[in-house]
């Protein structure tokens, strides 16, 4: 068995700034805000942070799963980590009497704090964080490959199409991009995700950082049987709220020209991926380019319909309006009896605004139906918002239908068939 550590001991959570793709998934997830960034470094805050790991399952890159022992004193401050562009190595601790000699110097202060913190414990135990979504893969997915090429070794693809997926004349500036990869190995799966490493540098001379994309073609290519894949990338022109911004990235893909090169980073994601047993059933929920992966598991089960391996498809899709919905045209064309779409348009003119929540509630006893077969794997991709909205739909429906939701909720957590991934 491990010896516990001495109390002057350390155990601390660091990110691996060379590994990080600055996604945000770490900070969204720590449930007790230990994790914070700035415009170079997610970093970690020793005096916040229990070591609960509710951050490193979700963390596409393992770049979360890194640890240093160090005297507690001497722990890395948050400035330290801010500035670094790689992790130190570890230092050897002081010889384990001079540990122990300095634990046993502090333990008679420590004593009555230890009273009152195991007291305050007993009166109000604290909850354990529980992620709203699976944190492993469906049971028959594929094997992921996963960072195969890094920031110091990053891959080169050439542009090979750059399509605009919605019309022309609104502000919703959405491509279509397929890059290919040549000789290069480069193997992906429906739900994974890649960096993109924009040329030129920040206003502080640094190289920018890598941008997250989620494929948006299946596993054997956008063109079937070539070393190609294919991103939903929307041109950032402003933050949520409205204000002027130009995204570093999203701008760099959207003008990409046919012939280009790009370096790639990954592929990233071992968990939001798609059963591969016969008849599953996918009740797919996005908005906006949140389309992607739901746009590879659909092609991914249509080039499959000859082997009669699919089960029930329902996808649920949100824009603003049907002239900024990406893909409408080649969506509006899959057969009726292989989906089931439902379209929920939040500002088309002279209609209510709708939602995906609302339109799960509306098609609520086809979703309860499947919500009662455990061959029923969910997944939710778009803005962070609508997180909760779906979710507490989903609650809804299950209850009327006379389905406790707790124990439902538990059950497609933990057997991978609640995935939710949003930004």
């Amino acid at each position: 068995m491990n010896a516990p550590l001495p109390p002057q001991v350390l155990k601390q959570h660091l990110i691996d700034p060379e590994i990080c793709i600055r996604c945000n998934t770490c900070e969204e997830t720590c449930p007790i805000d230990a994790i914070t960034h700035d415009g170079r470094n997610y970093v970690v805050d020793a005096s916040i942070c229990n070591g609960c790991m509710a951050c490193v399952p979700p963390c596409p890159t393992g770049s979360i799963d890194n640890w240093r022992m160090v005297v507690r004193e001497e722990a890395y401050t948050l400035e330290e980590q801010f500035g670094w562009d790689e992790l130190p190595v570890e230092k050897p601790l002081p010889a384990q009497g001079v540990v122990a000699d300095a634990a046993a110097a502090d333990a008679a202060a420590a004593t009555d704090a230890a009273v009152l913190t195991a007291a305050a414990a007993l009166a109000e135990p604290a909850a354990a964080y529980v992620a709203p979504g699976s944190v492993v893969p469906p049971w028959s997915a594929a094997h992921p490959y996963v960072n195969l090429y890094s920031h110091k070794t990053p891959i080169v693809a050439t542009v090979v199409g750059n399509y605009r997926v919605t019309d022309d004349d609104t502000d919703s500036d959405i491509h279509h991009i397929v890059l290919d990869f040549g000789k290069l190995p480069f193997p992906v799966l429906e739900g994974q995700s890649i960096g993109i490493l924009p040329p030129g540098a920040d206003a502080q001379g640094r190289a920018h950082h890598a941008r997250q994309y989620s494929l948006a073609s299946p596993r054997d290519g956008e063109r079937p049987g070539y070393n190609n894949l294919s991103l939903t990338v929307k041109r950032v022109t402003e933050t949520h709220d409205g204000q002027p911004f130009r995204g570093v990235c999203s701008n760099y893909l959207c003008d990409v020209a046919k012939g280009d090169q790009v370096q790639v980073i990954g592929p990233f994601g071992n968990t939001f991926l798609m059963p591969n047993h016969p008849r599953a059933n996918l009740v797919m929920i996005c908005t906006g380019t949140g389309a992607a992966p739901m746009r590879a598991m659909t092609e991914h089960c249509r080039r499959r319909l000859e082997q009669g391996a699919n089960g029930k498809l329902m996808l649920f899709f949100g824009a603003r309006t049907q002239r900024e919905l990406p893909y409408f045209g080649p969506l509006m064309k899959l057969p009726r009896d292989f989906i089931d779409i439902n379209l929920a348009l939040s500002r088309e003119a002279d209609q209510p605004r709708r939602y995906v929540q609302d339109a799960i509630r509306e098609r609520a006893a086809d979703v309860a139906a499947l919500l009662a077969d455990e061959e029923t794997y969910l997944y939710v991709c778009g803005l962070k918002g609508m997180e909760a909205g779906v979710l507490q739909a989903l609650k809804e429906v299950a209850e009327t239908a006379g389905q406790a939701w707790e124990p439902l909720h538990a059950a497609l957590r933990t057997q991978g068939r609640l995935h939710l991934e949003t930004y």
